[in-house]
């Protein structure tokens, strides 16, 4: 079926947008009356993965809608192409031949989106490309910054690089530093002095590229240390490269010239890997027409929303190109349509859904990553979450589960007639929230039929027996649910998956969402529009007439944009107003000449100036705009930019820091060409009521209501349609809820008015689809007590690392959620609750706050300072539930700056202990009393206090504050659903987790007892200094329970290895989590069927004063290796932390570093990545350089250092830096003597050493623990363990063969790469 949907209408244009109309009559690009005197079309494409969008403005003011598959061999070549010659063929009456290149004289202009770029990156099918990059770092993208994806999959699955070879470039440069014997200093571009400390070697490279053209390689990426303020060294590269013949050659200075050598690598590689591939789709669409389109406007959108000519059209700026196209088309339609109201985006699709938002400017991050390759480039902030139409419906362990998995477009869902999975689309088939008779016959094997109805209602029954079975075999008095409750409860669960993304998006920036207009467009939105407004609290949905291909029409109304930026390192002070002012001014003109050169006069030029600011001593730049602050005597004549900045920091964070200077990253100009159609429907007449074209049943809660058909292109001005009801199109189909109203605007839009949900009765009685639903409802208020406290906090650690948790609690102190799965946090807060209630008894009253951190309270080390707040309800004597929030505090005291000493003995060495302390009493904060806790260490021989008291008390009160957030969200949850039902599902939710873990701990030993194996699994390792930790565990596979007995550990040990019995608890926790494999609550419930024997006195439970920082870090990693060695899961990682310390009178610096991670069955361990019990991310080496006086010589794989096996090992990583003062270097690292072992013949990875190279040459071994002084020249080299093999290296592994297509749709934007810093602690 060559034609899948088609519509047509007549209008009118008019031009009344956001922007005047003398403005848009006079520009060039936007001669749309002339086009249409002349008789000339104007057509916006957007080309997606499965179909192809066209909006044409024809002649005369006519504009055709069009609908085709992106691809179909048989009947065409090019779908864009195609679009094109049917609506020319039918507008203009004359047949135009498939095989014959089209006529342009009667096109004014093209303007295309396309997912040719993002395909070919997900796909990974982009050009063959070579790395150039500076010697030392030839796996530094590779490592990047060293954070597992995904904290629970042991196999550690990572995205594939897309560079095929790599070349080091002997070459270096490095900032000017005035040590004796350094070179010549040379200026960079942001003002900074830079010294050549190894000069470029030309005739050595020019043999190793031309071996790369010798192996077929065109392509590279130049990606050089700190040559985005010194590039001349990727010049003379690039240059030599073309000289040599390469066809395509990305400098990482051109491409994106930003400091941080790890992102503007990627994005140079992803511009080297995409651009080639995106020029010969350009090429090939070009040949489809006369003269190759040479007299015709073609434009392309690039990531940032703005159009570009297709010679300008690149990989690194392609990538969002499809999705930029629907915001621009909200923010230029429903924004204004709505008086200026802000706006969510909601593009719900087949395999994901976008959401965004538009309050009067476009909201762009700089840096995001999609596919797994991150790009550091101005892009829209467009989140991405794996919930569309065709997202598996699962039922896993009692739950409903939507997701992440897709059904993709093969085989698409159950009812494309392909054999394909229930999917959320096959549950509003069923539910009658979709006609089978408004799709085409596109489906089955001969994409000749129409949907199955019936397939859908197959694969439901399946699950519905799934469900079913599930309450019979729990006795809970539930009665069995009919299909159409089941599809019902994957649709609410859906919703509440997809609610989620919003709250963080909006309230990350201090918005609330309820006060938006939710503007919903793409081909699934319409049926969950009502059901997502009303969840977030919104009034109005607003849904465009042309919502199924709003991308498209967003292409029409687009503007021109050229940018311009460059880095800079300047101060912002009045003595750098005139530099700055120059700087913009020269960017400005940039932009003007650009846009000048594409036809565009001045007067129709529009540039707006930003610079990227950030406080000094923070890594939180915000990219700020001074159009909304004019200028002052005390800011630069460009605008007060201060202000600005100013402003947006108190509404993202909540605080300002008036004192510290203000430093500019970058300096930044966006020129805009107005040339955007503005087009606005006429009134149309109303006659009569609106023709209803049938009635048909749909199932809502209580069941199936009649439900009125209306066809959108009947509808006029003014109609209003009580819910429920259906409107549908060619394109899309809208739901109508019963409680919410539409109409019809001037426009011909359809504007919702939402009404209050009627009120349901849920019992505390197991329901397994609320029980799903609370799942959502209690990791959504952790995540919203999170974003509060990142928000309100001062410190680094905790705003910019995010090393915090915040967590839900039921009555009796269990845990219910837990936000962010930071490993060492994971079930440690729930025994300091515990731990308090138990202490406390009846002193705990209303208006008090808890702070603790002492590990015989279930803390894990003393910086992490836990705050809890029991809440009391009316009529209840004790607290009905608890909130708490951990955070990381920087400094609280001790024998050395940090408060994570490498020797400390005694607990009082590692800074304040707090056991039980009223933080707040009685609702007064207690600050004169936890300051003179804070600093007591001072009063212990050779300790101090707290070396941060402001950062200390901000901090522990903005923990009291996302405490307060969370007790406002769980207030409103019991206001919703009442105090016995919402503590009910609290223990369901806990129960859940248990029955998951029970599921696997039966399932391991029914296969033992299968295999006429002992019930009983062991494993013991050692510390390094010989303490043993030995596990025995017990199963019961009746019970699905086991005991997991820890006794023959070694004793407390004299330093800070002691593990408190969190920490144990965390470890155990997270191997439990890993072993089940799949997404599980993390709660109380994990350890349930568990019981925890640790002898006292030991190392996993030492005495109250015993040292335990070490016991955190890397005592916890010996604790994993041996519960998944018991379980025979995977060779042991590197299991350490490799905790590097360096610091002197006016600096400090601590990092960790990766290792090689474990091999296991069926894959090899992941070389260059942290493993287990941390996920912490590596700071940047040119953001390293810059801050510190240091040089990093290497950061590189340890190759070799991986275990043999049937499955190798991961390598290790080397990495050394040079010191350029005089500092105190400590390390606090194990696996220095005892190896990580192998498993089933399997050879262990190669144990960490970390040596010190003096500036004489004397090397040194350092040990595993020390602290030394270092001094100018000398150099310290850390060779990190490696993984352990799996199997006999004898005996062969699988070959590789290509890797499988995921079907989870990766996730992508803001919100996303909050949740992996978050995770990346």
């Amino acid at each position: 079926m060559e034609v899948v949907e088609e519509a047509q209408a007549q209008l009118t244009l008019a031009y009344k947008p956001c922007l005047s109309a003398s403005d848009l009559m006079t520009s060039p690009g936007n001669t749309a009356f002339k086009n249409i005197m002349e008789g000339k079309f104007q057509f916006a494409i957007d080309r997606g993965g499965t179909f192809t969008d066209v909006f044409a403005q024809c002649p005369g003011g006519r504009v055709r809608v069009l609908k085709l598959l992106s691809e179909d061999p048989a009947n065409y070549q090019d779908a864009p192409t195609e679009g094109i010659r049917r609506i020319l063929e039918q507008e203009c009456g004359v047949a135009l031949p498939r095989d014959q290149p089209l006529d342009t004289s009667r096109i004014a202009w093209i303007r295309m989106g396309t997912t040719v770029a993002t395909n070919a990156l997900l796909e990974r099918q982009g050009e063959r490309m070579a790395l150039l990059v500076t010697r030392g770092f030839k796996d530094l993208l590779y490592i990047g910054n060293q954070a597992r994806r995904d904290l629970f999959d042991l196999a550690v699955s990572m995205p594939q690089v897309l560079y095929e070879e790599v070349v080091e470039v002997d070459e270096r440069v490095v900032l000017y530093h005035r040590e004796p014997g350094a070179g010549t200093p040379i200026k960079g571009s942001t003002g900074d002095l830079l010294e050549v400390q190894r000069p470029l070697d030309l005739e050595g490279l020019r043999t190793k590229l031309e071996g790369l053209l010798a192996r077929g390689i065109w392509s590279l990426a130049v990606v050089l240390m700190h040559s985005y303020m010194w590039a001349q060294h990727e010049q003379q590269v690039g240059a030599l490269a073309q000289e040599l013949g390469f066809t395509h050659v990305s400098l990482s200075s051109e491409v994106m010239p930003m400091v941080r050598i790890v992102p503007r690598g990627h994005t140079a590689c992803a511009d080297a890997y995409l651009t080639p591939t995106i020029h010969r789709y350009l090429q090939g669409f070009c040949k489809g027409f006369q003269g190759h389109l040479k007299d015709v406007q073609v434009l392309f959108m690039r990531s940032d929303g703005g159009l570009v000519p297709m010679t300008s059209f690149s990989g690194s700026r392609a990538v969002l190109s499809g999705p930029a196209g629907g915001v621009v088309g909200y923010a230029v339609t429903t924004y204004c349509a709505e008086g200026r109201h802000p706006v969510i985006g909601f593009d719900m699709g087949g395999t994901s859904t976008d959401v965004s938002r538009f309050a009067g400017d476009y909201e762009h991050v700089f840096e995001a990553s999609t596919a797994g390759v991150t790009i550091q480039a101005p892009q829209l902030d467009i989140n991405t979450v794996a919930a569309g139409g065709g997202s598996r419906l699962f039922f896993r362990s009692g739950l409903f589960v939507v997701g992440p998995e897709s059904a993709g477009a093969h085989p698409g869902p159950a009812c494309y007639r392909k054999g394909g999975p229930l999917t959320v689309t096959d549950a509003n088939l069923v539910l009658g929230r979709l006609l089978p008779s408004s799709f085409p016959c596109i489906f089955g094997p001969g994409e000749d039929q129409p949907i199955s109805k019936e397939a859908s209602k197959k694969a439901l029954d399946n699950v519905t027996v799934q469900v079913n079975n599930f309450l019979v075999k729990g006795s809970n008095g539930v009665d069995p649910l009919t299909p159409e409750e089941v599809a019902m409860g994957f649709i609410r669960v859906a919703n509440e998956a997809m609610c989620r993304p919003i709250r963080a998006l909006t309230q990350a920036r201090g918005h609330d969402p309820s006060v938006h207009i939710l503007a919903c467009f793409g081909g699934a939105g319409g049926q969950h529009a009502c059901a997502i407004a009303r969840s977030l609290g919104m009034d109005t949905v607003h849904i465009h007439r042309h919502s199924g291909l709003l991308s498209a029409l967003g292409l029409a109304l687009a503007d021109v944009v050229h940018e311009a930026q460059e880095p800079c390192s300047l101060l912002y002070t009045p003595e750098t107003f005139p530099q700055i002012d120059q700087r913009l001014s020269r960017l400005d003109e940039q932009c003007v000449e650009a846009l000048q050169a594409q036809g565009f006069p001045r007067s129709q030029i529009y540039t707006e100036r930003f610079l990227h600011l950030r406080y000094q001593g923070t890594d939180c730049a915000i990219m700020v705009s001074a159009r909304r602050h004019p200028p002052t005597s005390h800011s630069p004549r460009e605008g007060d930019f201060g202000a600005a900045f100013t402003e947006r920091y108190l509404q993202e964070f909540g605080f300002i820091i008036p004192d510290r200077p203000v430093l500019v990253d970058d300096v930044r100009v966006r020129g805009m060409g107005r040339s955007g159609l503005r087009p606005e429907y006429p009134p149309q007449a109303q006659n009569g009521p609106p023709r209803v074209d049938r009635v048909t049943q749909c199932y809502f809660e209580g069941g199936y209501q009649d439900t009125p058909v209306y066809q959108l292109g009947e509808l006029g001005q003014g109609h209003r349609l009580p819910g429920p009801c259906l409107i549908i199109d060619s394109n899309s189909t809208i739901l109508v809820e019963p409680g919410c109203h539409a109409e019809v605007t001037k426009a011909g839009d359809i504007r919702i008015t939402v009404g209050a949900q009627s009120p349901t009765t849920v019992s505390s009685h197991l329901d397994p689809i609320q029980l799903s639903i609370f799942s959502h409802r209690f990791m959504s208020i952790a995540e919203q007590m999170g974003r509060i406290l990142q928000r309100t906090a001062i410190s680094t650690n905790i705003k910019e690392r995010l090393d915090f948790s915040c967590a839900l609690f039921g009555p009796d102190g269990g845990l219910v959620s837990n936000a962010p799965h930071i490993p060492v946090h994971l079930g440690a807060m729930q025994e300091t609750v515990q731990f308090q209630i138990s202490h406390l008894g009846e002193d705990l009253q209303p208006g008090d706050v808890i702070l603790s951190n002492h590990p015989r309270a279930g803390g894990s080390h003393l910086p992490d300072l836990t705050v809890i707040t029991p809440v009391f309800w009316p009529g209840q004597p004790r607290p009905v539930f608890y909130v708490a929030s951990r955070g990381h505090h920087a400094d609280i005291g001790g024998i050395t700056p940090g408060s994570m000493p490498p020797h400390s003995t005694a607990l009082q060495q590692e800074g304040a202990v707090f056991l039980s302390f009223k933080l707040v009493q009685r609702g007064v904060f207690q600050e004169e009393a936890v300051t003179e806790v804070l600093r007591a260490p001072g009063k212990i021989p050779g300790c101090s206090g707290t070396r941060n008291l402001h950062d200390n008390l901000s901090d522990l009160r903005a923990q009291v504050a996302a405490n307060q957030k969370g007790i406002q969200l769980v207030g409103e949850l019991i206001g919703q659903y009442g105090l016995d039902v919402v503590q009910a599902y609290m223990a369901h939710i806990q129960a859940n987790a248990e029955l998951a873990v029970r599921e696997m701990l039966r399932a391991f030993g029914e296969a033992r007892q299968a295999q006429g194996l002992p019930l009983e699994v062991s494993a013991q390792d050692h510390m390094d200094d010989g303490s043993p930790i030995h596990l025995l565990v017990k199963l019961n596979p009746v019970q699905g329970s086991a005991i997991f007995d820890f006794s023959g550990t070694g004793p407390e040990v004299f330093g800070n290895l002691n593990a408190p019995r969190a920490i144990t608890l965390s470890a155990l926790i997270y191997c439990l989590r890993c072993l089940v494999g799949q997404d599980i609550p993390l709660n109380q419930g994990c350890l349930a069927p568990v019981q925890v024997v640790i002898p006292q006195g030991s190392i996993l439970d030492p005495s109250p004063d015993a040292a335990v920082v070490g016991g955190n870090v890397l005592t916890s990693q010996r604790v994993v290796d041996v519960i998944l060695a018991a379980f025979g899961a995977c060779a042991a990682s590197q299991g350490c932390m490799n905790n590097v310390t360096l610091g002197n009178a006016h600096m400090g610096y601590y990092e960790t570093v990766a290792g090689g991670a474990g091999a296991g069955p069926g894959w090899h361990g992941r070389s260059g990545v942290h493993s287990h019990m941390t996920n912490t991310r590596i700071t940047d080496p040119e953001i390293l350089e810059s801050r510190y006086p240091v040089i990093l010589r290497r950061f590189e794989l340890r190759e070799g250092s991986g275990g043999k096996g049937r499955f190798r090992g991961g390598d290790g990583v080397i990495r050394e830096l040079l010191f350029r003062e005089e500092a105190v270097l400590s390390v606090l690292t194990e696996r220095r003597a005892f190896r990580p072992y192998g498993l089933l013949g399997g050879e262990p990875g190669a144990p960490g050493l970390n040596l010190l190279i003096r500036k004489d040459g004397r090397t040194i071994s350092l040990g595993g623990k020390t602290s030394v002084t270092v001094y100018p020249g000398d150099a310290f080299c850390l060779k990190t363990p490696g993984g352990g093999g799996y199997g006999d290296p004898e005996e062969p592994a699988p070959a590789p063969g290509s890797p499988p297509h995921s079907t989870c749709f990766p996730e992508r934007g803001s919100v996303y790469e909050y949740r992996q810093a978050q995770e990346g602690v």
